[in-house]
């Protein structure tokens, strides 16, 4: 064993079974730099427990794909970084785990972000087992990211992130011409109040200049509860990203595909409870598919409905709102929800209808009335395989292929989710292939002739299932 001493302060390297590998175990910046300069593929740095002021981690370093290099707490939660503290992980391979930012905030920037500089982006890190809780400046109003995503192939997991009350993103990723295909996923996005005006996103993906590239990005497996910063509880703006298996409750706002096109959205659950603005899923942009979601309980009106398909802008720039063209709306189920489907909103210059789009084989249930609200008319929109029932349905008549019936649904289970009764109307009645959607919410697979809603029916135990705090968050 070999101590080197700074001051009171140690570095001491620990041999590992591994004949190469090395633990370096540390309490302070300059053995914390040393150990990252030194380290190795498979090396080990370990932050012994206690709370730091002013740390600024440079975590610059390359692991392999089967050596990653870690920089850990001693325990998860035991070291707290305070004060003006952030982290940078710039490099390849590497992995930070069980850290704790909190008592301080940083003035701009980010509290951690993935790359060295602008020019030097990381690739294959993940960030795991991190909380950041209430690292606020006093100003709300100045402007900062607890996370932002550089480079290609990242991923953020098991994080606790909470009360963010400023100005600024919460995890946003950056792009560039390289499609990112980073992983966020297991999280617990905790309380954001309500910020009152625009950049307080829980996640945003990409940018309005950016939003016609290709991100590839994952997010799924996370709990988002009573984020309320803005109205766009996720942003998307860039193309090609999946949104699967996330649970909202209690949020004052929507997941929106605000930017970009060809993104997927299904098997999410979105709890509104009844709060106030509450809302679901809104579309803006070009060939996005959105199934097999749940949403209920949501009170939000107008941008947040339940599920909204927005009106364009003539010509529109970036930062505008494009047309919705051919997006797929199918085998959802949506329950009492104060406005259900909301199709055409925009404003005056805002006119654009949606075009070519299909709402299929959802299920719409609801007291409120209508339960599908025609802000404007849209071009060519395809009714087919729909179930009405709870008041009157916002058309002249039942179109043609769809139902006005009870779907006679089962009693909430333990998760306040409403199955298919054995005897449901929806059983067996959908219309179309929608090949897409393959599996339920469930993730059971649909029959031949598969059911209408997210759900089809089964006697077994769902194999997914809402996301909980147990969950998510750090281990």
């Amino acid at each position: 064993m070999l101590i080197l001493r700074f001051g009171f302060l140690c570095l001491v390297v620990l041999f590992t079974n591994s004949v190469n590998a090395k633990e370096y175990r540390v309490n302070s910046t300059s053995a914390l730099s040393l150990s990252i300069s030194s380290s190795l593929p498979g090396d080990t740095i370990t932050i012994l427990n206690g709370t730091y002021n002013d740390w600024r981690i440079a975590f610059y370093a390359t692991g392999t794909s089967s050596a990653n290099i870690l920089l850990r707490a001693e325990t998860v939660g035991g070291v707290i970084l305070a004060g003006n503290s952030s982290l940078a992980i710039g490099g390849q391979y590497l992995v930070v785990s069980g850290l704790k930012f909190s008592n301080g905030y940083i003035s701009k920037g980010s509290v951690i972000e993935f790359r060295k500089s602008p020019s030097s982006k990381s690739s294959y890190c993940r960030l795991t087992n991190t909380s950041i809780i209430d690292y606020n400046p006093p100003d709300s109003l100045t402007g900062n990211k607890w996370i932002s995503l550089y480079g290609y192939h990242n991923r953020v997991d098991h994080c606790y992130l909470k009360g963010k009350r400023n100005l600024g993103t919460t995890l946003v990723v950056w792009l560039d011409s390289t499609a990112n295909y980073h992983q966020i996923d297991s999280n617990y996005f905790g309380h954001r109040p309500r910020l009152g005006i625009n950049g307080g996103e829980t996640i945003r993906v990409g940018t309005s200049g950016w939003s016609m590239f290709d991100s590839f990005t994952t997010v799924e497996y996370n709990l988002f509860e009573e984020c309320d910063g803005e109205i766009e509880i996720i942003s998307n703006k860039s193309c090609g990203n999946v949104y699967r298996y996330n649970s909202f409750v209690s949020c004052q706002g929507t997941l929106t595909l605000r930017h970009g096109n060809r993104c997927s959205v299904y098997g999410n659950y979105f709890f509104g409870n009844h709060k106030k603005d509450s809302g679901g899923i809104r579309i803006i942009g070009e060939d996005h598919l959105v199934y097999n979601n749940y949403i209920s309980g949501c009170t939000g009106r107008s941008l947040k409905s339940a599920l909204t398909i927005m009106n364009g802008i003539p010509d529109s720039p970036p930062y505008g709102y494009l047309q919705v063209k051919r997006a797929v709306v199918a085998f959802n189920t949506l329950i009492d929800n104060r406005t259900s489907i909301n199709i055409g909103p925009g404003g005056k210059k805002v006119t654009l209808p949606p075009i070519d789009c299909v709402i299929a084989n959802n299920i719409i249930l609801g007291k409120s009335a209508p339960l599908v609200q025609f802000t404007n008319l849209p071009i060519n929109m395809k009714w087919q395989g729909n179930i009405f029932f709870g008041t009157e349905i916002g058309f002249a008549s039942v179109p043609e292929n769809n139902y006005y019936i009870d779907p006679q649904l089962s009693i909430p289970d333990v998760n306040g989710v409403i199955h298919l009764s054995s005897n449901s109307q929806a059983i067996g009645k959908s219309f179309g292939d929608y090949n897409f959607a393959a599996k339920d919410i469930d993730g059971d697979v649909r029959k031949l002739q598969r059911d209408i809603g997210c759900d089809e029916y089964s006697l077994s135990s769902p194999k997914m299932k809402p996301v909980k705090a147990q969950d998510v968050g750090p281990k």
